[in-house]
């Protein structure tokens, strides 16, 4: 089995150094192939956030990474930045790609910008945007683990995230699910979960899992989790995809990151969900 670590929103410039050190620590007795992070890896897009970020990463020490903007790493108060050079100091630290792909024989992940220089809070996701991740999908196979990742959510499980859903998100959904998505994963309302797509959205022609991280080291804690993250294990062994989604969230009475859910993918082949 391969694995993914899926961390989001760690707003440096916020960070809990023990939770950092046990993320640390987790990455390198795991050992996963790549890093996905989802965005908001700044509390307030400064240089000084955006360089302990990069060597957080650094340190790491994983193999291949797919490194997205949140509306956090846009500047706030500098409103030159924000309005000429949105994405300047987040380019300095994980490069000029703002829409990067991952793509490899058992694994294509494309990743979304959906983070707006005249929004502050709130994503969206264009109709171009949309077709484009389809055609991309669409030249995936049965042989290999779909992912889409976006920062703000396409699906919530409580009310109050409503007003953070993705602009966008339903057509998004029944279109990536026709082109052969298995997975989204967002982050943005610090709220962990893994959710099937098509139990809520009937007319979906394919199984998708909704796949939300919680905020990986940051303070800013929410709900009903502590600092969290997701390991994703998947392999094609002698039969169709088997994958894996883990929920590991930090114990400070341990000092460490504990596994606390394990949800398996059953995914669609071809053809209609049964």
């Amino acid at each position: 089995m391969k694995t993914v670590l899926h961390i989001s929103d760690p707003h440096f410039g916020t960070e809990r150094t023990p939770v950092v050190q046990a993320l640390e620590r987790l990455a390198h007795a795991h050992k996963p192939g790549l890093l996905i992070l989802s965005g908001d890896i700044t509390q307030r897009a400064r240089a000084v956030e955006f360089k302990a970020a990069r060597a957080f990463v650094e340190r790491l020490a994983i193999p291949s990474r797919l490194v997205i903007a949140g509306n956090h790493d846009i500047p706030l108060f500098d409103v030159w930045a924000r309005i000429f050079h949105p994405y300047s100091r987040y380019c300095r630290s994980f490069g000029t790609e703002l829409e990067p792909v991952h793509d490899d024989p058992e694994l294509l992940v494309i990743a979304v910008r959906t983070t707006r220089r005249y929004r502050h809070i709130e994503g969206e996701v264009s109709d171009e945007q949309i077709e484009r991740v389809a055609e991309r999908l669409q030249h995936g196979d049965d042989r290999r683990l779909r992912i889409v990742v976006t920062h703000q959510p396409v699906f919530v499980t409580h009310a109050v995230d409503q007003e953070h859903l993705l602009r966008g998100h339903q057509w998004a959904i029944n279109r990536w699910a026709d082109a052969g998505a298995d997975l989204v994963l967002g982050g943005h309302i610090h709220r962990p979960f893994t959710c099937a797509l098509h139990e809520q959205f009937t007319n979906l022609s394919r199984r998708v899992w909704a796949v939300q991280a919680g905020t990986a080291v940051s303070t800013r804690i929410r709900h009903d989790s502590n600092n969290s993250v997701n390991f994703i294990r998947y392999g094609f062994q002698d039969a169709p995809l088997r994958c894996t989604v883990e929920r590991w969230d930090y114990s400070d009475a341990a000092d460490d990151f504990l596994l606390i859910d394990s949800v398996e993918i059953e995914r669609s082949m071809t053809g209609k969900t049964l």
